[in-house]
């Protein structure tokens, strides 16, 4: 085991027990008490030396097949396949989906019955270079494949050294989009949790303003449950609702203009290469 997850890891490492003992204490009452909607945030959380292991497997920008957004509303990169992610991740995400982390989480946000998602879909490894963006959204309500209902979010970032000035702070918005009430920076080894309805507004809107040779990275994993409070609920089942801040906020750049009008003219062989040239 050690030759996979490094000679100073054991298995004891992947999930801090004592320290998750000891936030129960206090975590359920900051998280049920947050603005704009429930959230709780953990600096240090998780073993030092096993996010440093993390952090060296992370893939670079061109190094996977990476799934690539680039459109008005988002622009960054995502993979939620486990041949992406490197030995010590892998394993590092199994326990973050166990029965140990999600009655943890439960204790935390008073979900009962929480399911952890053995697809990652929509989560895993997110990685946003210099310029991008996500805007302001509330996530999907229903997972792809099974049809539970979404209800919890967990980011880890890995983001050594992160500077205020670069940006990319999480942030939290109220209902009708006026006011961010709440923001994090994404720096090394902060754990976000926060409830997801189809009223927690979010993200990190304005275009990152990092070095070029720095990226934003994070692990993104999500919970569901069978069934949800009626009150969470504003209709049907629905993807990603992204809302803008301004009139003016969703409208397209210059290269994903050319994008759009080469996907409408040109053989896909073409536009593949294309895209992959406009946006490296």
């Amino acid at each position: 085991m050690n030759s996979i997850i490094g000679s100073s890891l054991s298995m004891g490492s992947f999930l801090p027990l004592s320290r998750m003992a000891e936030a129960e204490k206090s975590a359920s009452a900051s998280y049920a008490n947050a603005k704009p909607f429930p959230h709780v945030v953990f600096d240090n959380f998780f073993d030092q030396a096993l996010l440093e292991q993390v952090l060296s497997e992370f893939p670079k920008p061109g190094e996977i097949n990476w799934q690539r957004f680039d459109n008005a509303q988002e622009i960054k990169l995502a993979s939620s396949s486990e041949s992406s992610f490197g030995p010590t991740t892998r394993l590092f995400l199994y326990h973050l989906n166990s029965i140990t982390f999600l009655e943890f989480l439960g204790r935390v946000t008073g979900i009962r019955d929480l399911i952890s998602d053995p697809c990652f879909d929509g989560g895993g490894l997110h990685q946003i270079r210099r310029g991008g963006k996500l805007s302001v959204h509330a996530d999907f309500n229903k997972h792809p494949r099974f049809n539970l209902d979404r209800r919890l979010n967990v980011l880890i970032y890995l983001n050594k050294d992160w500077r205020e000035e670069y940006g990319g702070h999480l942030e939290f918005w109220n209902r009708d989009i006026t006011r961010c009430e709440a923001k994090i920076l994404p720096v090394f080894n902060r754990l976000a949790i926060f409830g997801t309805t189809d009223f927690t507004f979010h993200g990190h809107p304005d275009p990152l303003q990092c070095p070029e040779n720095v990226t934003r990275k994070s692990l993104a994993l999500y919970y569901f449950s069978n069934g949800r409070p009626v009150e969470e609920i504003s209709g049907t089942s629905h993807s990603t609702i992204f809302v803008p801040r301004t009139n003016e906020e969703f409208k397209l750049n210059l290269k994903q203009r050319m994008a759009n009008v080469a996907r409408d003219l040109l053989p896909p062989i073409v536009t593949r290469n294309l895209k992959k040239y406009l946006f490296h």
